[in-house]
């Protein structure tokens, strides 16, 4: 009974991280048409992780200049304070 509960459990967790690999954010480059945009986002609305944080939604302030969301190609450099490439500093 108890080793019938341990693999329950383990795969429980074993589906579980294969649901969150299959959901991961794709990258621009299987997003025809879209662009990362830096610096713009607002707080709580980026599109993914960074070096600060590891998921989508956690950008603890707006504007920060390493947070990035998908938009239209072309509408980046539009926006005031949008970047393409991410502020290295």
């Amino acid at each position: 009974m108890k080793n019938n509960t341990i693999s329950k459990v383990t795969m429980a967790a074993v589906m579980a991280a294969g649901l969150s690999v299959s959901t991961l954010p794709a990258n621009a480059a299987d997003k025809p048409g879209m662009e990362k945009c830096y610096g713009v986002v607002k707080a709580g609305k980026n599109d993914c992780g960074t070096a600060k944080h590891s998921c989508a939604g956690q950008a603890k302030k707006s504007g920060a200049e390493t947070d990035w969301v998908y938009l239209p190609k072309g509408t980046c450099e539009k926006l005031a304070g949008g970047k393409l490439k991410k502020d290295e500093s």
